[in-house]
């Protein structure tokens, strides 16, 4: 009887293991304003490793990013983008390398393209 309890959770187990996506999607609202936004948080997040794609959509100011789970998560990845200077959902940006940002991507003008 033990051994039929033990032999029904592992394979509860392994169902569970299967059933856990490899692949996720997100999207979260930044405070970027510009194209030189769009381009500085999609060139940081689509060399991360994990990441198999990000894409920011100025008008809305909404991240979109598709990564593999075993190598990052949302939280890693709402953090990424804090660290280059923008808002990421409900992570403030990092003050010190906002401060680092072109003059264009810290009000709502645009850069000059």
């Amino acid at each position: 009887m033990k051994y039929l309890m033990m032999l029904a959770i592992v394979a509860i187990g392994f169902n569970l293991q299967a059933q856990e996506p490899k692949v996720k999607s997100t999207a979260f609202k930044t405070s970027a304003v510009c194209e030189e936004c769009k381009e500085r948080i999609e060139k940081e997040l689509n060399y991360t490793k994990g990441v198999i794609f990000a894409e920011l959509d100025v008008e809305t100011k909404v991240l979109t990013v598709k990564y593999k789970t075993k190598d990052i998560n949302s939280m890693q990845l709402k953090l990424l983008v804090s660290s280059i200077g923008y808002d990421a959902g409900e992570v403030p940006r990092d003050n010190t390398a906002f401060e680092k940002l072109p003059k264009c991507c810290k009000s709502e003008g645009h850069c000059g393209r």
